[in-house]
Formats: structure tokens, sequence, C-alpha cells
């Protein structure tokens, strides 16, 4: 049954489904008291950043003499908020609509879905964290405030799949080093390279392809063996990952091995990638580069790349520590559902029923 349909035999959803509007209210309300600016980004671009691990959207531009251009749909906002950055708009965010093809059949992705990235001048990925914290409790007490109003709920607490959860600062912080040691008994700072990793997968029972690299048995492990530990009870932000895995973050200064890059969780869902914003456009450059050989060594879709974003770096943009947060899964926490279809009025699912 289509989400429509459920909608009109069982008018008590809505309820539910609203609670989109009142997040992203919320969002739009703790950002403008922060004067930060909101910026709307194209659907539609000619270049992208590339990154190995996403699967893009392509299609036809036609000009008035049906000349065709390659086009994309847009993985995120993030490089045109840097160009904005470098032009001088300072703090800003932006709500939108991106695009990863392959993340359909899932209950925690949606191939069409909302995303919230925003940035903060003269910050650091450890500034976004502190960010992070008010935003969550922020979006729970507006969610909650007539009941907070009378005194009779606490608002810096939340259920979610029948587990409490305390939104309360500070959060659990561990680096992604703790976090393998903890759950997945394996020491990454030995395994950073295949030669290191590859046997040690197979060791646990993975089951290793010839052609198999890195990024991808490293991902097999985290997910089955560390993420689902992530956040129980308390929201974890987990840091300082492999620099392999942080295209666009600032590697740390006292261990280049490693780069300024968090992700935060709660009860195992992940809901944002933070950065120390890489602004070195040479090294940039070797980054993208790097990333494209990786996806034409993977199959994946060839597209130009976004070469007026290393233009603006060139002219320098200023320190920054940005973060992008999945809206739907926000939303997901915040309805207490599941299943990321059960927060949208058209999942991909009722889109391309077969």
């Amino acid at each position: 049954m289509k989400t429509w349909q459920k909608l009109r035999k069982n008018p008590d959803l809505w309820d539910r489904y609203f609670i989109r509007e009142k997040v992203i209210t919320a969002i739009r309300t703790f950002f403008g008291n922060q004067g930060f600016h909101e910026v709307e980004t194209p659907l539609l671009t000619g270049s992208l950043p590339p990154e190995s691990y996403v699967d893009v959207f392509e299609t036809t531009l036609l000009d008035r003499h049906r000349k065709p251009t390659r086009a994309f749909l847009p993985t995120s906002p993030e490089p045109f908020l840097k160009k904005l950055l470098v032009a001088g708009i300072g703090n800003c965010f932006s709500i939108t609509k991106s695009f990863r093809n392959t993340e359909s059949q899932s209950k925690t992705h949606n191939p069409e879905f909302t995303i919230l990235e925003w940035y903060r001048v003269g910050a650091t990925y450890t500034d976004i964290m502190k960010d992070c914290e008010e935003l969550l409790l922020f979006i729970n007490t507006y969610l909650l405030r007539s009941k907070a109003a009378k005194g009779v709920i606490d608002t810096k607490t939340l259920m979610y799949q029948g587990k409490k959860v305390s939104l309360s600062s500070p959060w659990e912080r561990m680096t992604i080093t703790q976090a393998f040691k903890k759950y997945a008994k394996l020491n990454l700072e030995f395994a950073l390279t295949e030669e290191k990793l590859l046997p040690i997968a197979k060791e646990k029972g993975y089951a290793i392809g010839k052609n198999d690299n890195w990024e991808e048995v490293f991902l097999q492990i985290f997910l089955n063996e560390v993420e689902p530990h992530l956040g129980r009870g308390k929201p974890t932000i987990v840091y300082d990952y492999p620099v392999i895995l942080a295209a666009l973050s600032k590697k740390k200064k006292s261990d280049p091995r490693l780069a300024e890059r968090f992700e935060f969780y709660i009860e195992g869902l992940e809901l944002g990638d933070a950065y120390s914003e890489l602004t070195d456009w040479k090294e940039q450059k070797e980054r993208f580069e790097s990333e494209e050989r990786e996806r034409i060594q993977l199959g994946k879709i060839s597209h130009p790349i976004d070469t007026d974003f290393i233009d603006a770096l060139k002219v320098g943009m200023p320190e920054t520590g940005g973060i992008a947060v999945g809206v739907d899964r926000l939303i997901m926490l915040f309805a207490d559902v599941s299943n990321i279809a059960d927060t949208l009025f058209f999942p991909a699912a009722d889109l391309f029923e077969k």
C-alpha cells in the first residue's frame, strides 16, 4: 500500500508525517537565531567532486537547439556552499535534496533524500561537535515545547524504538581506533594498509574478493561489528578517521595518517558526518584525482571533476568546520520509526513499484 493510501485509510498517521515540518522549522530557527544565512543550492550540475563510495545519477541537458550536455544530480550541496564561503558569505547552511544511486531497498536510505549542511567560519570539527549537541537538544525541546511549558516532561531525553536516550552534553566521544579496539578487537593503527587489513578480515570470516580494496573491507567490519554498538543510551561521536576516508577533510597535524573528521550516532543510526574542512587547493586536487582513479577502478560512472571548486580554493577559503546531517534520519529519530520510508510522503518504493 502506498503512503497516500495509508494516510487516507488511517488519518492518525498524519501526525507522524508532520514531524518533518516541525523538525525543519526547528533547524531553521536554531541557525537563524545565530545569524546563519540559508542558501538554496542547485539540483542540476555539470560537474561533481569525485567520491569513490558514491554512485551518481546522470541525465542530459539540452539547449534550445537540442545540443546535449552531460548533467548530474548533486550528491550534496557542499561544493556550492564552499564557493560562497570563499566569496565571503560567512556562516551558512542549506536544507536541500541530494541524490545517490544504489541506495534503495534499505531501511535507512532513499536515493532522493533531504540533507542539512552547515559551515561555521573560524571553527574546527570540535566546534561542530558542540553544534550537534546543541541542535539535537533544541529540536527535541521544540517538539516537546507544549508539554515542557507545563513542566511535565524532560526535554533532554527521547525514546527511540523502546530505548531511552539522553541528549544532555557532553556526548560520548571515542576515536575510530578506540571504537575498533573495543568492538571489533582490531588494532586499526596496525591495519591501515590492505596488506595488513585483508588477512585480518579473512580470519574474521569475511568473504574478501580479489578486487576488494581497503575501504570496502574497513566498511564491512565497521558496519557489522562497530556501528551497531554506537549511540546506545547516549549519542556517540566517533572521530579521527583514516585520511583515506575523508577526501575533503584536513589531516591531523599530530598524525597525518588521520583526518579531523567525525560522525555521530544515536541507537546505532548514523546521523551526521563532519570535517575540519580542507582549504589547501593542491592537496584537494590530488585527493580528487585519487578518488577519480578509485571510481574508475570500481566501475562507477565517470564524471567531470568540479574544477571551479578547486579554483575557488585557490582564491582562499577561510578556516571552517562543517557537517552534513541526514534530515530524513533525524526525522526517523524524532518520529520513533525504524524505516526511512515511514518519514516520506513519496518514498522510492512508492514511485518505482514493480
